[in-house]
């Protein structure tokens, strides 16, 4: 996750969309971009609460009838932006678990996840901005759910494929229990001194699992 870039320019699937599709055509794709850039700015300056759609037109000259094609609300931008920051975080963790061979290199893998998520908010402070203000919206939360539910899937394929004898449903409720523990404790994390955020990790690591004794 370090260094990873957040790009404005590129289009996020997802089932039940509620946020939208970037345009085909050439102008329309520079003018749905040069308003996601400026909402990462503004948010990243003034937070989510003080966020409104008048500063993306204050800063970019796009007209409100313009803008509003392209998001509704202040929600489709902020979802938008959060879909995308969510498929950097997917494309690590797959990069992450690709690296567990056996069943033994669970928590090592676990432990670079978390680390690898942590660095992700430190590298882009908006995403802090960005979660805050899921949080605080009911469709903007089912996009933060989906997410960890779709990290969830990814820890189980790969648990699945180091110890392929574990009934399914065991490793899916065990998968979703570690991504969620993990997400609270980064967002916990960042809200802390870097120091305190780093003894509050190291010893969250030391605590993530070694094994699926759990599950017996």
């Amino acid at each position: 996750m370090p260094g990873r870039k957040i790009r404005t320019g590129k289009a996020t699937q997802a089932a039940g969309r509620r946020t939208p599709l970037v345009p085909v055509q050439e102008r329309s794709r520079e003018r749905f971009d040069r308003i996601l850039t400026a909402a990462t700015e503004i948010l990243a300056e003034k937070g989510s609460d003080a966020f409104r759609m008048s500063d993306i037109v204050e800063r970019t000259g796009i007209a409100f009838g313009s803008l509003y094609q392209y998001f509704p609300d202040k929600s489709a931008v902020i979802g938008t932006l959060a879909e995308r920051c969510n498929a950097i975080g997917r494309e690590c963790v797959a990069r992450d678990l690709a690296e567990m061979k056996k069943l033994s290199d669970l928590h090592a893998a676990l432990g670079r996840i978390t680390d690898g998520y942590h660095q992700m908010f430190r590298d882009h402070p908006v995403m802090h901005h960005i979660w805050r203000a899921t949080q605080g919206d009911r469709t903007l939360q089912r996009i933060d759910e989906e997410d960890v539910a779709f990290l969830a899937g990814l820890l189980r394929d790969a648990l699945h494929r180091v110890a392929p004898k574990q009934p399914a449903p065991a490793l899916t409720t065990f998968s979703q229990l570690a991504m969620i523990q993990i997400a609270a404790a980064v967002r916990h994390a960042i809200s802390l001194s870097a120091a305190d955020a780093r003894r509050m990790l190291d010893l969250f690591k030391r605590m993530l699992p070694k094994d699926l004794s759990a599950l017996r």
